[in-house]
């Protein structure tokens, strides 16, 4: 960890004091790292930012989709951290630049997500950008690995931002369907099993969390029935707080288990 606080210092020619505490260390790397600009890093910077990673994944409980008790048919409900899924594709909330939250520390998912994978998210997010050259459509959705999160692949979309204080129009509402219907279809396009979906814009875009667990389980189930075939053998819908999991839970499963 010394020597990755280091690189990330000596790279931006800063003064930065370095602190002695564990955890104050590491929210330092952290905060290094999302602040960084995409950019080539040296080879031994990636192989130990990888052990490194990789090591605090793996000590933490991992959850594949044979663990997860709440399924019915190919729809499952699981709470937890997102970055702790064995499965085949995470959804990441992105914003339109698609290159990460660069607020230090910031807890929203897009930070999460990157903060776990390593450097080689954004610089690879940015490559997409940079071939695009314009921003990444709202309801539009791109697929990168996902180094060294347990996932394979990370979804990027981006959902609609609700101005504070106001209630979404029907095209935000149809923009966030059309969040959910683009990772699926990436997902099949990229012959995935599984995939898990966080709250898309329901976090600093304001969407109204009610409204947008209705908006994913419709547009979900709708998108299910309506393949005659698709690889995808379950989507998890992944909650955070208890409020959101019995949100999820009564739309999900309130009529089959009443």
């Amino acid at each position: 960890m010394d020597f990755l606080i280091n690189y990330l210092i000596d790279e931006r020619n800063e003064a930065i004091d370095i602190p002695t505490n564990y955890q104050d260390k590491r929210n330092l790397l952290r905060a290094l790292m999302n602040i960084r600009m995409p950019g080539k890093v040296s080879d031994e910077f990636l192989k130990v930012q990888d052990e490194f990673l990789t090591a605090e994944t793996s000590s933490k409980e991992l959850t594949c989709v044979e663990d997860i008790g709440e399924v019915e048919g190919k729809i499952a409900l699981w709470q937890g951290d997102i970055v702790t899924l064995k499965v085949d594709a995470i959804v990441n909330a992105a914003n339109s630049k698609l290159l990460g939250c660069f607020i230090p520390m910031h807890n929203c998912i897009d930070n999460v997500i990157h903060s776990a994978a390593g450097v080689q998210l954004r610089e690879e997010c940015n490559s997409i950008m940079e071939v695009q050259r314009r921003d990444e459509d709202i309801g539009g959705a791109k697929i990168t690995s996902a180094y060294n999160l347990p996932s394979k692949y990370v979804i990027h979309t981006v959902g609609p931002a609700i101005p504070q204080g106001s209630l979404p129009t029907q095209e935000d509402c149809d923009l966030l369907a059309s969040c959910y219907r683009s990772c699926l279809e990436l997902a099949d396009y990229n012959n995935l099993k599984s995939i898990a979906f966080c709250g898309i814009s329901t976090g600093v875009f304001n969407f109204p969390q009610m409204e947008a667990a209705e908006i994913a389980v419709n547009t979900v189930n709708e998108y299910l029935d309506s393949k005659e075939s698709t690889s995808l053998e379950c989507v998890i819908f992944n909650v955070f707080s208890d409020e959101s999991y019995l949100t999820y839970k009564d739309l999900l499963f309130g009529d089959i288990r009443e």
